[in-house]
């Protein structure tokens, strides 16, 4: 007996694939083809479209863990930021798509994007701050145990969320080369180090780090000892 497919979902759609997940409204969020300049506007925002899903979903993730990390609950901490830590690798994985995107054809297209800048990222601004909460909570959390992390074991884990905190660390400073290499191949950046530059202002955030005092190298034992106290100035 075949089994009943109709959709029972409320919402628009033939299918209740289609309701749920909304793929009407979600597909219809690129302009269409007689609206563009140039046939890669596609492309462009497709890849910025989905990052800003894969950011929605880091942010729910940090918004947890800075909750779970204040409620001394370092364990679950660690595995919500290391779900936000493949969003961020995901994000910076498709970077790979603009490399079929010419310095020309960028060019053509530009005056689609009028002012726009990837600096504008809601995702990205709400990931920001909610690192540093995390910083902070963090910070607030080895207080409260009267610990440093010099004295804990790898298997502890507040030891194994600063772990956690340096991968995520890793991981952005990772996406934000990429997005540095993608400004000077395609955007036409020069990476001539005038103040104020598009380039001079994404080179210099390639260094910044949310948690500097749990940075690499790592010894034998673990982290390097941290001055919480500056880690939730970070």
């Amino acid at each position: 007996m075949k089994r009943d497919q109709s959709p029972v979902l409320p919402g628009d759609g033939t299918t209740d694939y289609a309701r749920y997940m909304r793929t009407d409204e979600l597909l219809g969020l690129q302009r269409r083809p007689e609206e563009m300049l140039h046939r890669d506007e596609l492309l462009f925002q497709v890849v910025h479209q989905s990052a800003e899903l894969w950011l929605k979903l880091a942010e729910a993730e940090l918004t947890l863990a800075v909750t779970r990390t204040a409620a001394a609950d370092p364990a679950a901490a660690a595995s919500l930021l290391a779900r936000a830590t493949l969003a961020v690798r995901l994000v910076t994985d498709q970077l790979e798509m603009f490399r079929h995107l010419s310095p020309v054809d960028f060019q053509a297209m530009q005056p689609a994007l009028g002012n726009g800048s990837g600096a504008e990222s809601p995702g990205w601004r709400r990931v920001t701050a909610l690192s540093r909460q995390l910083g902070r909570a963090f910070a607030e959390h080895l207080t409260a145990r009267g610990v440093t992390l010099t004295a804990l074991p790898p298997t502890d884990p507040t030891h194994r969320l600063a772990e956690a905190m340096v991968d995520w660390d890793e991981q952005v400073s990772r996406w934000r080369v990429r997005h540095y290499q993608v400004a000077l191949s395609v955007g036409g950046h020069a990476a001539d180090g005038s103040p104020g530059s598009p380039a001079t202002v994404l080179a210099k955030l390639i260094g910044h780090r949310f948690f500097p005092e749990l940075r690499p190298p790592r010894s034998d034992t673990g982290i390097p000892a941290a001055a919480h106290s500056r880690i939730a100035e970070a």
